[in-house]
């Protein structure tokens, strides 16, 4: 027996009406709302929605998933709005947008920021014909997270690299404003042994090994405590490291999941309905993750502040030499704290909310596509403010010449001066901004850290 969908699921769809119903179910959910997702998006939908099908739990011929990566494998990258997901039965729309392009409808693009061509035109390209469904398809098709939890991974990758980046930035930081290792002993984080702030503190450990503009002023007992900022590094740090590694957790489990309904048994010869498209814990993990990224932002903002602060860092005014003549760094400050206070915003969770759909039948929504798209906003903007940090520490150093940095902190120092020289004289802020947030986003900072302090976790 065939039925209709959702609120329509007491219908009776005759069996010569399969196809157009399938075909029908495509057309009605591709009903997406503004700007197209990032094509790196697209496209890691498409391998986590054949991974998903693969499994064989969702009544779906082999040659259909083998459609999906044809489409992937000729580099086809379909253009999705962004919007319309309430993150339960799935991301029917976003998904739903997707298979409209395997179908030969919409637009497509072959190659990244190319301009749009028509799906049908760029499947003849290929060798492809367009996909024709069959009975359940369309529903395997489009039910499911991978939307959400395509931001998700992706999301988690650039993490990871920012949590060890930003570790390496407060170090710098603190050798900057010449603040004490202390706070990062050992002993201290035995007595509250939380794993992320352990290895937040081994890191800065590492990272400040052998530092002559630490030796400077050791035996100084003018300050005896440094500001939170910095004596409380590794545990905010550290508490931001735990909070993402639970929510790498759970993407490594929604990735590897068959989260579509119906659900298949050939073994046990049934099919059961129920829930796994329920975006809940891919929601809560967003909206988690998009807390510890703001809070490693929030942090760097601060230190960034008490360098630029004379009065608190003892370092010329907005770090220039020519007060007054030149700004300096003074409006770096300014823009990291723009962002930050953006993060504020996007850190409400979305989780909690939810507004039934389908005439009731679908009561409790998770939003989890609202949670994981600003999560990703958080995160581009938690790039920006260590990169604000890292030009500013750089800049800062340069002061205490000819006393160098540590061996860790030096590598990364090194690798900015070789690529954004000192601010002497007012120029365009933005450019040098911009180069240095590539430095962060391409994985060459952190790998010229890596080479030097190879212990950097």
């Amino acid at each position: 027996m065939t039925t209709g969908f959702g609120e329509f699921s007491n219908v009776h769809i005759p069996m010569d009406k399969i196809e157009e119903l399938q075909r029908n179910l495509i057309m009605s959910h591709a009903a997406g709302a503004g700007d197209p997702l990032p094509d790196e998006i697209v496209r890691c939908m498409m391998i986590l929605r054949a991974n998903a099908l693969a499994k064989g739990f969702s009544g779906i011929r082999p040659e259909t998933v083998e459609f999906i990566t044809k489409f992937f494998n000729a580099g086809i990258v379909p253009i999705i709005p962004s919007q319309g997901s309430v993150g339960s039965s799935g991301d029917l729309v976003q998904l739903a947008h997707l298979v409209l392009a395997m179908m030969g409808y919409g637009k497509v693009r072959r190659r990244r920021k190319s301009s749009p061509v028509s799906a049908r035109a760029s499947l003849a390209a290929t060798g492809l014909k367009p996909l024709r469904l069959s009975a359940k398809e369309g529903l395997a098709l489009i039910n499911g997270t991978q939307m959400m939890t395509s931001f998700a991974a992706l999301i988690m990758y650039e993490a990871m690299e920012l949590l060890s980046l930003a570790d390496t930035a407060a170090a710098m930081s603190v050798e900057a404003l010449k603040g004490t290792d202390t706070a990062f002993d050992k002993k201290i984080h035995a007595l509250r042994p939380y794993h992320g702030q352990k290895i937040v503190a081994a890191n800065l450990r590492a990272l400040l090994r052998g530092s002559e503009i630490r030796e400077s002023h050791r035996f100084n007992h003018d300050r005896v405590q440094d500001a939170y900022s910095l004596r409380c590094i590794p545990q905010v740090h550290g508490a931001s490291r735990d909070a993402l590694e639970y929510v790498r957790s759970i993407v490594r489990i929604e990735i590897n999941s068959a989260n579509d309904n119906p659900l298949i048994f050939p073994d046990q010869n049934e099919h059961l309905e129920g829930g796994n498209f329920h975006g809940q814990p891919i929601a809560l993990a967003m909206d988690f993750a998009g807390i510890a990224l703001s809070e490693l932002a929030n942090i760097s903002e601060r230190r960034i502040e008490r360098m630029v602060n004379g009065s608190l860092s003892g370092l010329p005014r907005f770090l220039t030499e020519n007060g007054g003549l030149n700004s300096g760094m003074m409006i770096a400050q300014y823009t990291a704290a723009s962002l930050v206070s953006e993060n504020k915003v996007l850190a409400h969770p979305g989780s909690v909310d939810s507004i039934p759909t389908s005439a009731n039948q679908e009561d409790h929504n998770s939003m989890g596509s609202i949670s994981a798209q600003k999560c990703w906003r958080i995160l581009r903007n938690a790039q920006q403010v260590l990169a604000i940090e890292f030009l500013c520490c750089a800049q800062a150093i340069d002061f205490h010449a000819p006393l160098k940095c540590a061996p860790g902190t030096g590598a990364a120092y090194r690798y900015i001066r070789s690529q954004i020289r000192h601010w002497g004289h007012d120029r365009i802020l933005h450019t040098d901004i911009a180069h240095a947030l590539t430095l962060v986003r391409d994985g060459s900072l952190l790998h010229a850290v890596r080479k030097r302090c190879p212990s950097l976790a």
